[in-house]
Protein backbone atom coordinates (compact mmCIF):
# COMPACT_ATOMS: atom_id res chain seq x y z
CA UNK A 1 0.00 0.00 0.00
CA UNK A 2 1.50 3.34 -1.06
CA UNK A 3 1.48 6.35 1.22
CA UNK A 4 3.06 9.80 1.36
CA UNK A 5 6.75 10.44 1.86
CA UNK A 6 7.96 13.39 3.94
CA UNK A 7 9.28 15.65 1.20
CA UNK A 8 10.35 18.40 3.61
CA UNK A 9 12.63 16.04 5.53
CA UNK A 10 14.25 14.81 2.31
CA UNK A 11 14.76 18.39 1.09
CA UNK A 12 16.48 19.54 4.30
CA UNK A 13 18.78 16.51 4.24
CA UNK A 14 19.69 17.30 0.64
CA UNK A 15 20.21 21.01 1.38
CA UNK A 16 22.57 20.35 4.27
CA UNK A 17 24.52 17.73 2.34
CA UNK A 18 24.87 19.84 -0.79
CA UNK A 19 26.07 22.92 1.07
CA UNK A 20 28.77 20.95 2.90
CA UNK A 21 29.80 19.27 -0.34
CA UNK A 22 29.85 22.56 -2.26
CA UNK A 23 32.31 24.14 0.19
CA UNK A 24 34.58 21.10 0.12
CA UNK A 25 34.51 20.68 -3.67
CA UNK A 26 35.05 24.36 -4.40
CA UNK A 27 38.14 24.42 -2.22
CA UNK A 28 39.47 21.27 -3.90
CA UNK A 29 38.72 22.58 -7.40
CA UNK A 30 40.64 25.80 -6.77
CA UNK A 31 43.64 23.89 -5.41
CA UNK A 32 43.74 21.08 -7.99
CA UNK A 33 42.43 22.79 -11.12
CA UNK A 34 40.09 19.86 -11.77
CA UNK A 35 37.37 20.58 -14.30
CA UNK A 36 35.32 17.64 -13.06
CA UNK A 37 35.63 18.97 -9.51
CA UNK A 38 34.62 22.49 -10.53
CA UNK A 39 31.63 21.06 -12.42
CA UNK A 40 30.62 19.17 -9.29
CA UNK A 41 31.04 22.30 -7.14
CA UNK A 42 28.75 24.29 -9.43
CA UNK A 43 26.30 21.40 -9.45
CA UNK A 44 26.21 21.31 -5.64
CA UNK A 45 25.71 25.08 -5.43
CA UNK A 46 22.88 24.86 -7.96
CA UNK A 47 21.34 22.06 -5.93
CA UNK A 48 21.37 24.26 -2.80
CA UNK A 49 19.45 26.93 -4.71
CA UNK A 50 17.12 24.29 -6.11
CA UNK A 51 16.20 22.99 -2.66
CA UNK A 52 15.48 26.52 -1.45
CA UNK A 53 13.19 27.01 -4.46
CA UNK A 54 11.38 23.75 -3.65
CA UNK A 55 10.82 24.83 -0.04
CA UNK A 56 9.51 28.18 -1.29
CA UNK A 57 7.19 26.42 -3.75
CA UNK A 58 5.83 24.13 -1.04
CA UNK A 59 5.13 27.17 1.14
CA UNK A 60 3.37 28.96 -1.73
CA UNK A 61 1.22 25.89 -2.34
CA UNK A 62 -0.22 26.13 1.19
CA UNK A 63 -1.77 29.57 0.62
CA UNK A 64 -5.57 29.50 1.03
CA UNK A 65 -7.93 29.88 -1.94
CA UNK A 66 -8.76 33.38 -3.12
CA UNK A 67 -11.29 34.89 -5.56
CA UNK A 68 -8.66 34.77 -8.31
CA UNK A 69 -7.53 31.25 -7.36
CA UNK A 70 -10.68 29.49 -6.10
CA UNK A 71 -8.99 26.06 -6.08
CA UNK A 72 -6.02 27.33 -4.10
CA UNK A 73 -2.33 27.58 -4.94
CA UNK A 74 -1.45 23.89 -4.72
CA UNK A 75 -0.10 23.72 -8.27
CA UNK A 76 2.47 26.43 -7.49
CA UNK A 77 4.82 23.67 -6.37
CA UNK A 78 4.77 22.31 -9.93
CA UNK A 79 5.98 25.63 -11.35
CA UNK A 80 8.89 25.85 -8.92
CA UNK A 81 9.75 22.19 -9.49
CA UNK A 82 9.86 22.78 -13.24
CA UNK A 83 12.13 25.78 -12.64
CA UNK A 84 14.43 23.52 -10.61
CA UNK A 85 14.56 21.07 -13.51
CA UNK A 86 15.53 23.89 -15.88
CA UNK A 87 18.29 25.00 -13.52
CA UNK A 88 19.57 21.44 -13.26
CA UNK A 89 19.66 21.32 -17.06
CA UNK A 90 21.30 24.71 -17.61
CA UNK A 91 23.42 25.59 -14.57
CA UNK A 92 24.39 22.00 -13.86
CA UNK A 93 24.34 20.11 -17.15
CA UNK A 94 25.21 22.73 -19.73
CA UNK A 95 27.93 24.32 -17.60
CA UNK A 96 29.54 20.90 -17.08
CA UNK A 97 29.45 20.19 -20.81
CA UNK A 98 31.04 23.59 -21.50
CA UNK A 99 33.72 23.01 -18.88
CA UNK A 100 34.46 19.53 -20.24
CA UNK A 101 34.76 20.80 -23.81
CA UNK A 102 37.04 23.57 -22.63
CA UNK A 103 39.28 21.10 -20.76
CA UNK A 104 39.60 18.88 -23.84
CA UNK A 105 41.59 21.63 -25.50
CA UNK A 106 43.96 22.18 -22.60
CA UNK A 107 46.94 20.20 -21.36
CA UNK A 108 46.74 21.42 -17.80
CA UNK A 109 47.63 18.64 -15.35
CA UNK A 110 45.90 18.28 -11.99
CA UNK A 111 47.67 19.74 -8.98
CA UNK A 112 47.34 18.05 -5.58
CA UNK A 113 45.05 15.33 -7.00
CA UNK A 114 44.89 13.54 -3.64
CA UNK A 115 42.99 16.52 -2.27
CA UNK A 116 40.41 16.02 -5.00
CA UNK A 117 40.19 12.30 -4.20
CA UNK A 118 39.72 13.00 -0.50
CA UNK A 119 36.99 15.57 -1.09
CA UNK A 120 35.20 13.30 -3.53
CA UNK A 121 35.22 10.39 -1.11
CA UNK A 122 33.91 12.71 1.63
CA UNK A 123 31.24 14.01 -0.75
CA UNK A 124 30.15 10.50 -1.75
CA UNK A 125 29.69 9.60 1.92
CA UNK A 126 27.68 12.75 2.67
CA UNK A 127 25.58 12.41 -0.49
CA UNK A 128 24.91 8.75 0.35
CA UNK A 129 23.43 9.86 3.68
CA UNK A 130 21.18 12.32 1.85
CA UNK A 131 20.21 9.68 -0.71
CA UNK A 132 19.38 7.23 2.05
CA UNK A 133 17.10 9.79 3.73
CA UNK A 134 15.41 10.41 0.39
CA UNK A 135 14.95 6.69 -0.26
CA UNK A 136 13.29 6.24 3.15
CA UNK A 137 10.60 8.71 2.07
CA UNK A 138 10.38 7.30 -1.47
CA UNK A 139 9.85 3.79 -0.10
CA UNK A 140 7.01 5.07 2.08
CA UNK A 141 5.36 6.53 -1.02
CA UNK A 142 5.98 3.79 -3.58
CA UNK A 143 4.65 0.81 -1.61
CA UNK A 144 5.11 -2.36 -3.65
CA UNK A 145 5.82 -0.51 -6.91
CA UNK A 146 9.24 -0.50 -8.53
CA UNK A 147 11.22 2.75 -8.45
CA UNK A 148 10.50 3.31 -12.14
CA UNK A 149 6.76 2.72 -11.67
CA UNK A 150 6.72 5.12 -8.72
CA UNK A 151 8.69 7.76 -10.66
CA UNK A 152 6.25 7.61 -13.59
CA UNK A 153 3.03 7.53 -11.55
CA UNK A 154 3.63 9.55 -8.37
CA UNK A 155 2.09 12.99 -7.96
CA UNK A 156 4.49 14.02 -5.17
CA UNK A 157 6.52 16.21 -7.47
CA UNK A 158 8.93 17.66 -4.92
CA UNK A 159 10.00 14.15 -3.91
CA UNK A 160 10.55 13.29 -7.59
CA UNK A 161 12.86 16.30 -7.94
CA UNK A 162 14.86 15.49 -4.80
CA UNK A 163 15.20 11.85 -5.83
CA UNK A 164 16.44 12.84 -9.28
CA UNK A 165 18.86 15.41 -7.88
CA UNK A 166 20.29 13.05 -5.26
CA UNK A 167 20.69 10.26 -7.80
CA UNK A 168 22.42 12.56 -10.29
CA UNK A 169 24.66 13.98 -7.57
CA UNK A 170 25.77 10.55 -6.33
CA UNK A 171 26.45 9.20 -9.81
CA UNK A 172 28.19 12.46 -10.77
CA UNK A 173 30.50 12.21 -7.77
CA UNK A 174 31.44 8.68 -8.73
CA UNK A 175 32.18 9.78 -12.30
CA UNK A 176 34.31 12.64 -11.01
CA UNK A 177 36.25 10.26 -8.75
CA UNK A 178 36.92 7.89 -11.64
CA UNK A 179 38.01 10.82 -13.83
CA UNK A 180 40.44 12.18 -11.24
CA UNK A 181 41.92 8.74 -10.44
CA UNK A 182 42.41 7.94 -14.14
CA UNK A 183 44.12 11.30 -14.68
CA UNK A 184 46.45 10.50 -11.77
CA UNK A 185 47.28 7.00 -13.00
CA UNK A 186 47.82 7.92 -16.66
CA UNK A 187 49.10 11.47 -16.30
CA UNK A 188 46.63 12.38 -19.05
CA UNK A 189 44.24 15.29 -18.23
CA UNK A 190 41.89 14.13 -21.00
CA UNK A 191 40.32 11.76 -18.47
CA UNK A 192 39.35 14.75 -16.35
CA UNK A 193 37.69 16.36 -19.37
CA UNK A 194 35.87 13.14 -20.23
CA UNK A 195 34.61 12.90 -16.65
CA UNK A 196 33.33 16.46 -16.79
CA UNK A 197 31.50 15.80 -20.06
CA UNK A 198 29.98 12.62 -18.62
CA UNK A 199 28.73 14.55 -15.58
CA UNK A 200 27.15 17.15 -17.87
CA UNK A 201 25.42 14.50 -19.96
CA UNK A 202 24.15 12.78 -16.80
CA UNK A 203 22.66 16.01 -15.43
CA UNK A 204 20.99 16.86 -18.73
CA UNK A 205 19.41 13.38 -18.96
CA UNK A 206 18.11 13.50 -15.38
CA UNK A 207 16.79 17.05 -15.90
CA UNK A 208 14.88 15.96 -19.00
CA UNK A 209 13.25 13.03 -17.18
CA UNK A 210 12.25 15.26 -14.27
CA UNK A 211 10.89 17.92 -16.66
CA UNK A 212 8.69 15.38 -18.44
CA UNK A 213 7.13 14.26 -15.15
CA UNK A 214 6.61 17.80 -13.87
CA UNK A 215 5.15 18.92 -17.21
CA UNK A 216 2.42 16.31 -16.92
CA UNK A 217 1.41 17.69 -13.53
CA UNK A 218 1.55 21.27 -14.76
CA UNK A 219 -0.88 20.41 -17.54
CA UNK A 220 -3.23 18.76 -15.04
CA UNK A 221 -2.99 15.10 -14.04
CA UNK A 222 -5.53 13.06 -12.14
CA UNK A 223 -4.67 11.38 -8.85
CA UNK A 224 -2.51 8.26 -8.99
CA UNK A 225 -4.29 5.38 -10.78
CA UNK A 226 -4.55 3.15 -7.70
CA UNK A 227 -6.03 6.02 -5.65
CA UNK A 228 -8.57 6.77 -8.36
CA UNK A 229 -9.58 3.09 -8.43
CA UNK A 230 -10.02 3.12 -4.65
CA UNK A 231 -12.24 6.20 -4.92
CA UNK A 232 -14.32 4.57 -7.64
CA UNK A 233 -14.78 1.40 -5.56
CA UNK A 234 -15.72 3.49 -2.52
CA UNK A 235 -18.39 5.38 -4.46
CA UNK A 236 -19.79 2.28 -6.16
CA UNK A 237 -20.27 0.66 -2.75
CA UNK A 238 -22.21 3.58 -1.31
CA UNK A 239 -25.90 2.63 -0.80
CA UNK A 240 -27.02 6.12 -1.88
CA UNK A 241 -25.59 5.63 -5.40
CA UNK A 242 -27.43 3.43 -7.89
CA UNK A 243 -24.91 3.93 -10.69
CA UNK A 244 -21.66 5.84 -10.93
CA UNK A 245 -21.46 7.49 -14.34
CA UNK A 246 -18.17 9.30 -14.10
CA UNK A 247 -15.40 10.22 -11.69
CA UNK A 248 -12.95 13.00 -12.56
CA UNK A 249 -10.02 13.89 -10.33
CA UNK A 250 -7.39 16.60 -10.51
CA UNK A 251 -4.19 16.73 -8.48
CA UNK A 252 -3.56 20.18 -7.01
CA UNK A 253 -0.23 19.81 -5.24
CA UNK A 254 -1.02 17.88 -2.07
CA UNK A 255 -4.75 18.59 -2.49
CA UNK A 256 -7.23 16.87 -4.80
CA UNK A 257 -10.35 18.03 -6.58
CA UNK A 258 -13.04 15.42 -7.29
CA UNK A 259 -16.03 15.68 -9.64
CA UNK A 260 -18.70 12.95 -9.47
CA UNK A 261 -21.63 12.22 -11.76
CA UNK A 262 -24.01 9.52 -10.55
CA UNK A 263 -27.59 8.27 -10.47
CA UNK A 264 -28.98 8.34 -6.94
CA UNK A 265 -30.72 5.43 -5.29
CA UNK A 266 -34.41 5.77 -4.60
CA UNK A 267 -34.61 9.27 -3.15
CA UNK A 268 -37.07 11.51 -5.03
CA UNK A 269 -37.14 14.72 -3.00
CA UNK A 270 -34.54 17.43 -3.54
CA UNK A 271 -33.92 17.79 0.20
CA UNK A 272 -33.40 14.05 0.61
CA UNK A 273 -31.02 13.93 -2.36
CA UNK A 274 -29.00 16.83 -0.94
CA UNK A 275 -28.69 14.91 2.31
CA UNK A 276 -27.44 11.85 0.43
CA UNK A 277 -24.85 13.88 -1.50
CA UNK A 278 -23.61 15.61 1.66
CA UNK A 279 -23.20 12.24 3.38
CA UNK A 280 -21.25 10.84 0.43
CA UNK A 281 -18.93 13.85 0.22
CA UNK A 282 -18.37 13.82 3.98
CA UNK A 283 -17.38 10.14 3.98
CA UNK A 284 -15.29 10.54 0.83
CA UNK A 285 -13.19 13.24 2.50
CA UNK A 286 -12.89 11.15 5.64
CA UNK A 287 -11.57 8.14 3.70
CA UNK A 288 -9.41 10.28 1.39
CA UNK A 289 -8.15 13.26 3.46
CA UNK A 290 -6.31 14.69 0.42
CA UNK A 291 -9.70 15.55 -1.17
CA UNK A 292 -10.23 19.26 -0.56
CA UNK A 293 -12.75 20.15 -3.26
CA UNK A 294 -15.66 17.93 -4.32
CA UNK A 295 -18.43 18.55 -6.85
CA UNK A 296 -21.38 16.17 -7.19
CA UNK A 297 -23.77 16.06 -10.14
CA UNK A 298 -26.83 13.81 -9.72
CA UNK A 299 -28.35 12.64 -13.02
CA UNK A 300 -30.60 9.97 -14.51
CA UNK A 301 -28.40 9.08 -17.51
CA UNK A 302 -24.98 9.82 -18.96
CA UNK A 303 -25.43 11.06 -22.50
CA UNK A 304 -21.89 12.49 -22.51
CA UNK A 305 -20.21 9.28 -21.27
CA UNK A 306 -18.83 8.25 -24.68
CA UNK A 307 -17.39 11.72 -25.24
CA UNK A 308 -15.72 11.77 -21.81
CA UNK A 309 -14.21 8.31 -22.29
CA UNK A 310 -12.86 9.32 -25.69
CA UNK A 311 -11.11 12.28 -24.09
Amino acid sequence: MAGQGDSTRAIFFALGANFAIFVAKLAAALVTGSGAMMAEAVHSLADCGNQILLLFGMRQAKKPPSPDYPLGYGKAVYFWSFLVALMLFSVGGMFSLYEGWHKLHEDQLLTSPWIAVGVLVFSIIVESVSMRACMVEVNKARGDRSLWQWFRSTRQVELVVIFGEDLAALLGLMLALVAVVMSMLTGNPVWDAIGTLAIGALLVIVAVFISVEVKAMLIGQSVEPHTRQQMREFLEQRPEIEKLYNLLTLQLGNDVMVSIKAKMQGEKSAVGMIGQINAIERELKRHFPEVRFSFFEPDVDDADEAEIVAQ
